[in-house]
């Protein structure tokens, strides 16, 4: 699947593990924020086509995950994750012919993160309802 950030920067392919079934958002003081929803790669199933010298490093807390944003136009595009750093999670907005207005997308508890108490808890299910448009 071909993603790039906003302006176009920094292109990559992506194999997903499971396509956008794995599509979840998290309320980590950092994701709470950036509010993105993330789905689920191999850790080597990203293969940037251009721009990769136009990404920028930020780490916080524990300095495990590594987050990766276009220095141009500031948008996230993947993380190396804390959770399994096998895998990496790739922002849904930023593959082409994706949206990341699912019907419903779990939020995964980052606040109780599983590297800290021993398992996986969900937060919550964002929903989204599209409102019919006129013509």
């Amino acid at each position: 699947m071909r993603g790039s950030c906003h302006c176009g920067a920094v292109q990559f392919t992506v194999q997903l593990s499971d396509g956008i079934n794995t599509a979840s958002r998290c309320d980590c003081s950092f994701c709470a924020k950036r509010g993105a929803v993330a789905v689920t790669a191999p850790k080597h199933g990203i293969t940037y086509t251009a721009g990769q010298e136009y990404l920028t490093l930020y780490q916080f807390n524990t300095g495990v995950a590594k987050h990766y944003f276009c220095k141009i136009c500031g948008i996230y595009t993947h993380h190396n994750r804390r959770s399994n750093p096998d895998e990496i999670g790739v922002n849904l907005a930023c593959l082409e012919g994706q949206t990341p207005y699912l019907p419903e997308i779990p939020v995964h508890d980052g606040q109780n993160h599983p590297s800290d108490v021993g398992e996986e808890q969900l937060a919550g299910t964002l929903r989204f309802a599209a409102q019919e448009r006129s013509s």
